[in-house]
């Protein structure tokens, strides 16, 4: 195994190129513009909830996650926790939607929550082949939660429902489980592939959902009312997750013509937006036209939607991202658990909550 530079402070190299855009974040790993990596992060202190800041108070990553930044840290009873939080959010919602006759089958989880167990408890056994049988039992459970909640994402994402992004945060949880288990077994190519195909599946499906978050006008982001809360730059990043020759002046030409248009086509658009930006129950409106406080409870919904995406954004790229970091480990041949438990040697300064791991050179992988 290489020598690797870790330490708890982003050098200021690193820190000049993200700035200035030579260096680029990708999840957890921060790479040269040719895609050379030139540094992974994780989380010193595991709170995937909340954005990240170096010592030095230099915000990194503003987009929440349930993901962690490295697939080392996230074990299967941090997944297990966000699963059970993931449930909790869907029973809150199954009491809403009981009105309009729609159940949520929430069976599947305690299934998904029986294999976790079944997993941690593997690899805490003493003898080899006890230890790998179970750990390929869970495996098995892990692949029929990722069919599943495949299947149910893509009926949630065709009627544009609310409990999309419910299910396939499900669904990455599911495939980083399965891959959590090949890397303890150290099985770095199984891992490698399943990761891989997961990738695919759940880039296509958030892509999707982002679509629908964008809604059938999208230039509505841009309305005047939220003149101080969305600009033209933040939207673009979004359009450029999805086809990176994106440009300010590229998605500004798509909204050009029906920006004059905002006003007189408001009504008519919230009366086509779908329940996973806002239910048509949060909305009030007098007999023939949305009130002012209706119009204001869009708008205010249009703010957390786009914070949505960008969320969505962020957790995609942290997946994508883990396997760069299976990449390095089936290349250095380094044990898993040895990457996992790598930290600085001196003690963490006060608010730092990133450790920096950087090869001796930028790798290609």
């Amino acid at each position: 195994m290489e020598t690797l530079n870790i330490t708890f402070d982003l050098p200021t190299e690193i820190a000049k190129g993200l700035a200035d855009g030579t260096l680029v974040r990708k999840g957890g790993v921060i790479q040269h513009e040719n895609g050379r990596i030139k540094m992974w992060l994780k989380e010193a202190v595991v709170d995937s909830q909340n954005g990240f800041t170096f010592p030095s108070g230099m915000p990194l990553i503003t987009a929440t996650s349930m993901l962690t930044l490295g697939v080392s840290v996230i074990g299967f009873s941090l997944i297990y926790k966000q699963v059970k939080f993931i449930e909790k959010r869907l029973k809150r919602i199954q009491k809403e939607i009981e009105k309009i006759d729609k159940k949520i089958d929430l069976t599947f989880y305690a299934n998904f929550r029986a294999a976790l167990d079944l997993a941690q408890n593997a690899f805490l056994m003493a003898e080899p082949n006890n230890r790998r049988s179970s750990a390929l039992q869970a495996i098995n459970r892990f692949l029929e939660a990722e069919h599943i909640y495949t299947d149910l994402a893509d009926k949630e994402l065709k009627c544009n429902s609310q409990i999309s992004d419910e299910y396939l945060l499900t669904l990455c949880f599911a495939y980083l489980a399965e891959t959590r288990c090949y890397l303890e077994l150290g099985e770095y190519d199984t891992a490698l592939r399943r990761l891989q195909e997961g990738k695919l599946q759940i880039r296509d499906r958030l892509t999707k959902y982002i679509d629908i978050l964008l809604t059938s006008n999208p230039e509505m982001y841009l309305h005047p009312n939220l003149q101080k809360l969305i600009d033209l730059s933040r939207l673009t990043k979004i359009y450029q997750w999805k086809d990176p020759s994106q440009t300010e002046n590229t998605v500004f030409e798509k909204f050009r013509s029906k920006l004059v248009n905002l006003n007189s086509n408001f009504d008519r658009w919230v009366e086509s937006l779908p329940t996973s930006v806002i239910k048509p129950s949060e909305i009030d409106r007098f007999l023939f036209m949305i009130s002012d406080d209706g119009r204001k409870t869009v708008f205010n919904r249009l703010c957390e939607v786009v914070e949505k995406m960008e969320s969505t954004i962020e957790t995609n790229e942290r997946f994508a991202s883990y396997e760069w970091e299976v990449k390095l480990l089936k290349k250095a041949k380094i044990p898993f658990r040895q990457w996992e438990m790598l930290k600085p040697k001196e003690v963490a300064p006060e608010g730092a909550s990133l450790i920096c791991i950087e090869p001796p050179k930028p790798l290609a992988l």
